[in-house]
């Protein structure tokens, strides 16, 4: 599927009826505002991956958590933007609930006027960008990569290149992501621009 396909199938989508939120739970929040079509789902992969890895396909705004038997799990995330966006290999090299946020140096000083308030850091909170959990990237010769696979309140900006390169998913779906990837999982960043290598 094509980035005009997909958007075309996002726009379709926004016009589904919602799944609502029934209490303050993370794993219930923003579903209010996504589209019933955007629930995880077990899909069938074309090729065995190992299980337990995470692999994001950009030009799909999608993200899998293998498993086994040619399996895994599909999320819809949004990503970073084209400029932004660091493709690679990775592992998770640290995992926070309701994490604290620092906007990067870089991001000050591209956008100051809405970052540099940020400069001394936001607590965690439900509206703090990195949402309800976070899952921090490393590399083994980087240490911490500033990249992050992390929540949002901002249900909307799922599906579309909106970050400064990290993925994220509704709140809900990144509790749901987090208690199933341990510590040192594999997560591979695809390149963008390239046809789906998972499904």
């Amino acid at each position: 599927m094509s980035r005009r396909q997909f958007l075309a199938t996002t726009t379709a989508a926004l016009a589904a009826p919602a799944v609502h939120a029934q209490t303050a739970d993370p794993r219930d929040a923003n579903l209010v505002d996504l589209p019933a079509g955007f629930a995880p789902a077990r899909v069938n992969l074309q090729t065995e991956i190992a299980p337990g890895e995470i692999h994001v396909v950009p030009d799909q705004y999608r993200l899998y958590w293998t498993l086994p038997d040619f399996q895994a799990i599909r999320y819809f995330v949004g990503v970073g933007r084209d400029r932004l966006y660091e493709s690679g290999e990775f592992y998770v090299g640290a995992k926070k609930e309701y994490p604290s946020w620092t906007p990067t140096p870089d991001m000050i000083e591209r956008e100051p006027d809405h970052y540099g308030q940020y400069e001394d850091g936001m607590p965690g909170g439900p509206t703090n960008p990195l949402g309800a959990r976070a899952l921090y990237l490393f590399q083994p010769d980087r240490g911490d990569t500033f990249l992050r696979i992390h929540g949002t309140h901002k249900p909307d900006t799922i599906g579309f290149d909106v970050s400064n390169g990290c993925a994220r998913l509704v709140n809900a779906q990144i509790v749901d992501l987090y208690d199933r990837v341990p510590m040192d999982s594999r997560v591979v960043l695809h390149p963008k621009d390239i046809p789906n290598p998972i499904v």
